[in-house]
């Protein structure tokens, strides 16, 4: 019994584990409708969210804190009262007498990208598959793809080309699974295991990609469009086993973590320096880019989402067919 005190003695004065660090708090509901972009005559101004205030940017000026008047009136915060009012109205904001108009970022609905294929994409999923990736020469290490979910049960997947919930609105794959290169897919399930004490899984939208569907992809897309997907003469890291997408998501309630832009957008909210959207989205986006990096993997500085592992160029481009991997 005497004993039994004194550990209890020493675990109570022992210093209490530190609570996992907190994102920030979500803003106003009002505000949300606030946020984003206005394009004007020769510029865009960005609304945004940061440390609990609105803020607005213009390319090459310095953010500008706002300080709330009225629901949709705001002032620039420091200037004084005989500083031009900043006044949102349904569609537009104006600063002075300088009307911006609302611009779209993003899909309307707030969902997926969408484009129309310029050609079949049944037809060309056939004729396509039977082309030949390009060659490449040097020694690659021989492939070993695996599926990170079967690795670590805590890896949920949501793969959109699995279905019809992507940019194309077509079936790509014949099963809604991922794979990756094995150093690729144990350096994720390190990064999974260490989001997790902090209540977050991940959420894998995308990996290994056959060459093929990477060509489809470019005949399907419309020229102007192109810059979205990897040019088929040089494959992609997909291709060969060793870039994923993802994103995190609450273990708690297994819903998607909200980021300041949707996946697969093609808008500069997209860029993983993107400054916009809320304090809280941008936390959790870095939070994902730096235990990502700690695993060894990069990311894309187009698609905060896209990170591609840091021996990629040791693998050669692969064209197997997901009915073929076992």
């Amino acid at each position: 019994m005497i004993l039994l005190a004194l550990l209890l003695q020493v675990s109570d004065s022992l210093p209490a584990k530190p609570s996992p660090p907190a994102p920030p708090a979500a803003p106003p509901t009002a505000w949300l409708r606030l946020i984003g972009g206005r394009g004007g005559e020769h510029d865009t101004l960005y609304v945004y969210e940061d440390g609990g205030a609105l803020v607005t940017l213009v390319a090459r000026s310095a953010p500008q804190p706002l300080a709330q008047v009225s629901e949709s009136v705001f002032t620039l915060a420091g200037r004084g009262v005989d500083h031009p009012q900043v006044v949102f109205r349904q569609g537009e904001i104006q600063v002075g007498a300088v009307i911006r108009r609302r611009l779209q970022l993003g899909p309307a609905d707030g969902g997926q990208l969408r484009l129309r294929p310029v050609r079949s994409v049944a037809k060309l999923l056939r004729a396509d598959r039977r082309l030949t990736p390009p060659a490449e020469s040097g020694a690659f290490l021989a492939p070993d793809l695996v599926q990170p979910a079967k690795l670590d049960s805590g890896i949920h997947l949501d793969i959109r080309y699995a279905s019809t919930n992507n940019f194309l609105g077509s079936v790509f794959y014949a099963s809604p699974r991922a794979f990756l290169q094995r150093p690729a897919a144990q350096a994720l399930v390190r990064a999974a295991r260490a989001l997790r004490p902090l209540g977050y899984g991940i959420l894998i939208h995308d990996a290994y990609r056959p060459w093929y569907v990477t060509k489809v992809f470019w005949d399907a897309t419309p020229p102007q469009s192109r810059w979205l997907v990897a040019n088929p003469a040089r494959g992609s890291k997909h291709n060969r086993g060793a870039a994923v997408d993802l994103t995190l998501y609450d273990l708690a309630t297994g819903a998607p973590i909200e980021m300041p832009s949707t996946y697969d957008e093609a808008t500069v909210r997209a860029e993983s320096d993107y400054p916009g959207g809320t304090s809280r989205q941008r936390w959790h986006r870095a939070l994902l880019r730096r235990v990502m990096e700690a695993e060894g993997f990069m990311v894309n500085p187009s698609e905060w989402w896209h990170f591609d592992y840091r021996d990629w160029q040791r693998y050669q481009i692969l064209n197997t067919p997901f009915e073929e991997i076992r």
